[in-house]
């Protein structure tokens, strides 16, 4: 019987090949588990409300009239909504051609770009075109219909950082492109050394790909560290060098949680470097609502900026854009309230910032909080999340837990996650799904949980290691990093 065009054996071989370890092999069976009535606690993925944060109140407000205009119309509405909701609710539906139920142009409102062209401004301190910024269903979107650009068949290659965000690989293996991995060095708090990066073109280019771009990711994701500016400086230079396009990814930029290494963005190191480079270096800057204290990522809001890209290029990227015709009209309108939320003096602006002060110092303390209990643990080691959301421990799996992990036919680290899972309802991610180097074994979890749980969740965990490594362990010792 010959097949048809959707039975797995004929399906394309990029989809077949592509991997998401976010929502793969582990989250499925907590799925099935927490159908079975456990408790399951999803630390899995970046996803602040699913795990109790509270939605801020001012853009929901506005928002919530942008839905429902006719309530402007209510004599009412100011005993129910601030005057500053209201008036900023009218400002965005003066921006749209018929409200939330109209798409908008390919790249997004006019207005709303604008608003983002001067965030971006008062950031870095350098000018920003509202034309050269897209608007974008989650930055995740926005990655990909650069890569799309970008990847032309499998010997075109993109420097990706490992441990990487398996969007990265996963679109790279869609698009029929080649990941060439840079690694990250743990020892040094997941620092990046640009010899590593000499040497992994030049590994690759022994292959016969042609890199064309490299991508960072800052603050790190799984990984939580911040880029130093001086470590940003080199990795313009070698793009510039290199001539590759620079893709970052810095969606984690408001989640901060150390003084010593504040985020700088790598358009302002790069206009800071002056001529030849700021006018050479070819940049990609992706932002979204779905982090920082916003954790909007139900809303799928996001954008990126491109400098040093050519007029030609840009009618092409506007060209894939709108095949999509729009972007999500509510999104951009939480993306114009997030680069423009409300100033002193506005009758919203002491609520606003009381409760995104609240929700960064709360992960500030909750990133403390994991990092100390992993490191409490045998056989665990953890660098301080700096920055984004997420704890990446190094895991010292015993020999015979390997051996119990091969004749279970499971990678050791999902082994090691699976009875995790199932002796705690801890739902992680294995370091195998973000790469790592041989013989190394991690996982990946969000520091998101209500911080009044977290030390129940610490000392549930640490419960299950302390039984496992007694389990499985064969009496070393483990040197801290």
């Amino acid at each position: 019987m010959s097949l048809k065009a959707l039975d797995y054996e004929s399906l394309n071989e990029n989809v077949k090949n592509c991997q998401y370890a976010v929502r793969g092999e582990l989250y499925l069976r907590a799925s099935e588990l927490q159908k079975e009535g456990k408790k399951i606690i999803f630390t899995n993925v970046g996803n602040p409300h699913a795990l109790g944060q509270k939605p801020l109140t001012f853009p929901r407000q506005v928002v919530a009239l942008c839905q429902a205009p006719f309530l402007l119309d209510n004599p009412n509405v100011g005993m129910i909504f601030p005057a500053d909701a209201i008036s900023r609710a009218k400002h965005y539906l003066f921006l749209t051609s018929g409200g939330l139920g109209a798409y908008s142009d390919s790249r997004g409102l006019p207005g709303v770009r604008k608003e983002v062209a001067e965030f971006i401004q008062r950031r870095d301190g350098y000018p920003s075109d509202p034309e050269l910024i897209f608007l974008t269903d989650g930055a995740s979107k926005g990655v990909m219909q650069i890569l799309n650009c970008i990847i032309r068949n499998q010997k075109d290659g993109i420097l990706v950082p490992v441990p990487q965000y398996p969007l990265y690989s996963a679109t790279i293996s869609l698009l029929g492109g080649t990941l060439v991995p840079y690694y990250l060095e743990e020892t040094d708090n997941w620092g990046l050394d640009v010899n590593n990066l000499r040497q992994s073109v030049a590994q690759a280019r022994s292959q016969g790909i042609t890199v064309r771009a490299m991508v960072i990711i800052n603050p790190g994701n799984p990984t939580g560290q911040c880029l130093s500016e001086a470590n940003l400086r080199e990795i313009l230079k070698f793009c510039c060098d290199e001539r590759l396009v620079l893709l970052g990814d810095e969606v984690y930029q408001q989640n901060i949680y150390q003084d010593e290494r504040p985020f700088i963005s790598s358009k302002k190191v790069l206009m800071d470097m002056g001529a030849p480079l700021s006018k050479e270096v070819q940049l990609i800057s992706f932002h979204t609502v779905s982090k920082g204290y916003w954790g909007e990522c139900g809303q799928r809001g996001g954008y990126f900026e491109m400098t040093n890209i050519p007029p030609r290029t840009v009618e092409e990227i506007y060209k894939v854009a709108s095949i999509a015709l729009s972007p999500n009209v509510s999104a951009q309108i939480f993306m114009g309230l997030m680069v423009s939320p409300p100033k002193p003096g506005d009758i919203s602006y002491d609520q606003f910032v009381r409760e995104s002060k609240g929700i960064l110092e709360s992960l500030r303390r909750r990133a403390r909080i994991m990092t100390d209990g992993f490191n409490s643990c045998k056989n665990v080691v953890c660098n301080f999340t700096e920055g984004a959301m997420y704890s990446f421990p190094q895991i010292k799996l015993p020999t015979k837990a390997i051996q119990a992990a091969k004749q279970a036919g499971k990678v050791p680290d999902v082994f090691y996650c699976l009875k995790l899972l199932e002796a705690t309802g801890i739902s992680t991610v294995p370091g195998s799904g973000f790469g790592q180097k041989e013989g190394v074994f991690h996982l990946r979890t969000t520091i998101l949980p209500a911080e009044e749980e977290m030390p129940e969740i610490m000392e549930s965990f640490k419960k299950f290691n302390d039984e496992f490594m007694s389990q499985y362990g064969d009496n070393f010792g483990y040197s801290r990093m």
